[in-house]
């Protein structure tokens, strides 16, 4: 189960940037994922049993050519396809490694660049942003269609047609880095696709496993990227420590059998230190680039709890006051969610459980509206109602750890 679980982490870390060489070299936006995905499936059925070869991207890229080559040349409803795949050639000098080769010096080879472009690609100006930000989500992030409905809390079937009329939008779009003006339009969309891809990857929203490591390290690198564009951008910076200061607490928040640990119990001796100091000083350097948007203050949040040594050491009013901007700013149900938290922590629990009744409407149905009362109630000294609550918040989640820590919270309160 292990080595099937790190073959599905390292293809999910390879397919963006082999789907972005594919494009880079072919055009073909839609085949090209499709040939990505069967390659994909190829290496998920043979790795495990046959090992990871020397240079798995460099394999992915071969086999997903062939097959988007012979895609393109067997589809005789498409003449022109046909005609075109016959004399395809590279668009420039880039060229496919060879199975069992090795990028020199260790590198990560012109897949880097590519996704970056591929990131820019998919937040195409013609697009709605609602459109950017799915497509983004599904051909970068490698998220389901399920997933990412999920997490803009729609139904699958919405989000499937929102996808496809997107790749069919951008149909013949050059793949090229964007020049800066047109770079910065599309900039918000590509910031909010790398903080949900990020935060699919440290908190999964579905499956056995709590993180998606892989995922979180490959929006950490692309934010990278991002920002050695735009170096002085204060979001961009804002969200690249916020990412930092979240992921810096993950060695911490699973137990040894992979059981979840909320941050009030986690032992604040095992976050990664290098990275709350790089992110400490990142978020002084974005609340110095211009007027504070979400991801500073989300970032300053962040900072505030991994400053405290202890629990106990946290200081929420300032949490709080830094939230009550934060619902002002970007009025979203969960940044409304989390601030309900910091009411209660500083006003106490019926406070708090009254901002959550406020959001009944706008979170119907999300377990995590009944996580965080359940939460509440408890410390509110309302057991039973804190069991029920527990246990709605379980059955609602798609994610088995946290099934597990809801259910066990509930037990825990007896019967």
């Amino acid at each position: 189960m292990r080595r099937t679980t790190e073959v599905e982490d390292l293809l999910r870390l390879h397919a963006p940037q082999v789907l972005g060489a594919l494009v880079h070299r072919y055009g073909h936006f839609d085949p090209a994922e499709d040939a990505v995905q069967e390659a994909l499936i190829a290496a998920a059925r043979q790795w495990p049993g046959q090992g990871v070869p020397d240079n798995p991207r460099g394999w992915l890229i071969k086999v997903a050519s062939r097959r988007l080559v012979d895609r393109l040349r067997s589809d005789a409803a498409r003449r022109v396809r046909e005609e075109e795949a016959a004399a395809l050639t590279p668009r420039d000098a880039f060229t496919a490694p060879a199975p069992d080769a090795s990028v020199p010096g260790g590198g990560r080879g012109p897949s880097e660049d590519d996704t970056l472009t591929l990131l820019f690609l998919c937040c195409h100006p013609d697009l709605a942003p609602a459109a950017q930000v799915a497509l983004t989500l599904r051909a970068v992030g490698g998220l389901t269609t399920a997933e990412i409905a999920r997490a803009h809390l729609v139904p699958e079937a919405t989000m499937a047609q929102r996808i496809s009329r997107a790749k069919r939008r951008i149909r013949g779009a050059p793949f090229v880095q964007p020049v800066p003006a047109d770079r910065d339009r599309r900039l918000a969309a590509v910031l909010q696709v790398l903080y949900l891809i990020f935060n699919e990857g440290y908190t999964a929203t579905s499956g056995r496993s709590l993180h998606r490591a892989g995922l979180a390290r490959e929006a950490i690198r692309l934010t990278r990227a991002v920002r050695r564009l735009l170096p002085r951008d204060g979001a961009v910076t804002g969200l690249l420590a916020l990412m930092l200061l979240t992921d810096a607490r993950s060695a911490a928040r699973t137990g040894p059998h992979g059981e979840l640990i909320p941050l009030d119990e986690q032992d604040r001796t095992r976050w990664d230190r290098a990275a709350v100091a790089e992110g400490l000083a990142l978020v002084e350097e974005a609340l110095g680039e211009g007027p504070a948007g979400p991801y500073q203050v989300q970032a300053a949040i962040a900072a505030l709890h991994d400053e405290a040594e202890r629990a106990e050491d946290t200081d929420w009013p300032q949490i709080l006051a830094l939230y009550d901007v934060l619902v002002r700013i970007a009025p979203e149900p969960m940044a409304a969610l989390s601030r309900a938290v910091a009411v209660a922590m500083v006003h106490g629990p019926r406070a708090g459980l009254a901002e959550v009744d406020a959001l009944a409407d706008r979170l119907a149905g999300h377990y995590r509206l009944d996580a965080v009362r359940a939460h509440l109630l408890e410390r509110a000294g309302d057991t039973e109602g804190a069991r029920a609550a527990y246990r709605s918040a379980a059955a609602k989640t798609l994610s088995l750890p946290e099934a597990r820590y809801l259910y066990g919270r509930a037990d825990r309160l007896g019967r």
